[in-house]
């Protein structure tokens, strides 16, 4: 009992540090893993790849100006989210070149431009801190930060749930019945930037994207209904961030990383057992050939 108490308990008993790592990755997880869902079945998965990326230049531009301070590098994230966004989207509408595309160049020169800013100022430690986060030293700013992205986030996914939804099934049946279509579009691009940014001050830019598509991409292989992927979601990411933060105290890992390859394991443990994965949708049909 002593044992099981050391390791799973007492590192978030004794250390503030731990604990304020437990409780953003634990707020982040109930507002990016839903997110990421509606990523997900809109096959945006990419873009949201791309968007964390994205920020990257505004985040470096923050930083230039005033350093490692969080109201800076978060606004310079959220107005680069939204220009490489609007960017992007405008290239598509008035040029043969996709969607896709558009983000994919986008997004390349904002990580690229992104690393030079930050490399201009700063040393490789302040570059691996803006692009692979630290969990660790989550402050009550950037707490309050998350914690006012999270409220945001439930409120609109509540709000706009059948539109939503609606919309990642048959979104020109949804533009025919309703006037929700394209505002409905927008508002939940603009809640993938705020998860996003909020994700960054912990995860940094590389990383932030991993807590919204992983355990979302988990959770489909577990179920069907939308609402049911949203909480089973919710639940990987939250068991994934404390197995994450364990996992980075006792074996002197960085938090980040081990917070997203906790998340891999649970998507690749997905892939494998879940009712919808390869051993129960591949195996019987394989054994009926062979007998």
């Amino acid at each position: 009992m002593t044992g099981f108490h050391d390791i799973l308990i007492a590192p978030f008993v004794e250390f503030a540090f731990m604990q304020r790592a437990l409780l953003g990755a634990l707020m982040l997880s109930v507002s990016a893993a839903p997110v990421g869902v509606f990523l997900m079945l809109r096959r945006m998965s990419l873009t949201g790849d791309a968007m964390a990326h994205a920020i990257l230049p505004g985040a470096a531009a923050g930083f230039l100006l005033y350093g490692l301070e969080i109201v800076p590098m978060t606004l310079g994230g959220l107005i680069a989210g939204v220009l490489v966004a609007l960017g992007a989207g405008a290239v598509s509408r008035l040029t043969i070149q996709k969607e896709d595309a558009s983000m994919a160049a986008f997004y390349l020169i904002s990580l690229a431009v992104g690393v030079v800013m930050v490399s201009l100022r700063g040393s490789n430690i302040d570059l691996m801190h803006v692009l692979f986060g630290t969990v660790l030293a989550l402050d009550n700013d950037a707490l309050t930060l998350i914690g006012l992205v999270t409220a945001i986030t439930i409120s609109a996914l509540l709000f706009f749930r059948r539109a939503l939804i609606a919309e990642c099934l048959d979104p020109l049946f949804l533009r025919s019945v309703s006037k929700l279509g394209s505002p409905v579009h927008f508002i939940f691009l603009g809640l993938v930037v705020i998860n996003l940014v909020a994700g960054f001050q912990a995860l940094g830019t590389l990383l932030s994207v991993g807590l919204m598509i992983l355990p979302a991409a988990a959770a489909r292989f577990w179920a069907q209904r939308v609402e049911t992927m949203c909480l089973l979601a919710i639940g990987i990411s939250a068991l994934s961030s404390i197995a994450g933060l364990l996992l980075s105290y006792h074996a002197a890992l960085p938090s980040g990383p081990a917070i997203i390859l906790s998340a891999g394991f649970a998507y690749a443990t997905s892939v494998i057992a879940a009712p919808r994965g390869v051993l129960m949708t591949r195996l019987p049909k394989t054994a009926h050939r062979t007998a």
